[in-house]
């Protein structure tokens, strides 16, 4: 079995998207890619290893490169082994997220991870971010450790507030992408892409998706049956010690909240008083 590997420069990261807590037992894609997904890019710009598991994306000055789902989804779990650029790669964002509409509309809700390239040493930054009807400015951002297999960093409820700032009613693609934010994404814009380093590619593998699929007008499982994991317990609560690793990722890697950025919010976002872990 293939071994993927990680160094200082190069990331492997296991992702997840998910609208609950709970990770259920695996249930990797098969069949060929055609099948499940759509990419958005030249086919020069995306590749897969001969037995069709491991899909490389392409960053150049010609193009950048994406795919999504065919199918859209109302909650579950998402996740994707992802190794990000290696080396140089300031200005480059790889893209791993949830958006309700196909072209990023003005009105989308949307769940992003977003990786911050950097210059050559420097470790990747996480970003995530939450849109509902358009809006967004949630943003967190992490710095990364080795591994961050199942270890939760963000935690955002929905709480029934008054603002109504959740992604609860519309479902959603899933989409990753390789492109060019070198205007924001590296010091605020400062670090451009060096193009004598490309082409720059991020590679996939394991792609997951245990969720609850949407058909029109409504998805069957949307109601709470108690069939299905998302139904249970676990689902909706982090355990003792995922509670722990959660503590342990905000101590000690959390480099920008925006519910501590005063200037930014002059009056802090209803959700920022609660306390993610009650």
């Amino acid at each position: 079995m293939e071994k993927y590997v990680f160094s200082m420069v190069a990331f492997l990261l296991v992702l997840a998207l998910m609208a609950t807590l709970f990770s259920p037992s695996d249930a990797v894609f098969k069949g060929a890619f055609e099948e499940n997904f759509s990419k958005s890019c030249p086919g020069t710009h995306f590749k897969t290893s001969q037995d069709g598991q491991i899909w490389y994306l392409t960053l150049d000055q010609v193009s950048d490169c994406g795919f999504m789902t065919k199918q859209s989804y109302r909650f579950g779990w998402f996740s994707t082994k992802l190794k990000l650029v290696g080396g140089d790669s300031a200005g480059v964002v790889t893209a791993f997220y949830m958006c309700s509409e196909v072209e990023a509309g003005p009105l989308r809700d949307e769940i992003d991870f977003e990786f911050l390239g950097n210059r050559t040493g420097q470790p990747y930054l996480i970003q995530t971010n939450v849109y509902n009807n358009g809006s967004g400015g949630r943003e967190m951002r992490h710095q990364l450790w080795f591994f961050v297999d199942k270890v939760p960093i963000r935690i955002y409820k929905n709480a029934n507030h008054t603002n109504n700032f959740f992604p609860a009613q519309r479902p959603m693609y899933v989409f990753s992408s390789i492109w060019n934010a070198d205007n924001w994404a590296t010091r605020g814009g400062l670090d451009k892409i060096n193009w004598k380093n490309a082409p720059f590619v991020a590679s996939y593998k394991d792609f997951t998706i245990d969720a609850c699929t949407w058909k029109n007008p409504y998805p069957a499982c949307a109601s709470t049956t108690t069939q299905h994991w998302w139904d249970q317990y676990s689902a909706w609560h982090l355990s003792s010690k995922q509670k722990t690793d959660y503590a342990w990722v905000q101590r000690n890697f959390v480099v920008y909240n925006y519910c501590q950025d005063t200037v930014r919010n002059r009056y802090k976002p209803q959700e920022c008083w609660l306390n993610p872990l009650d």
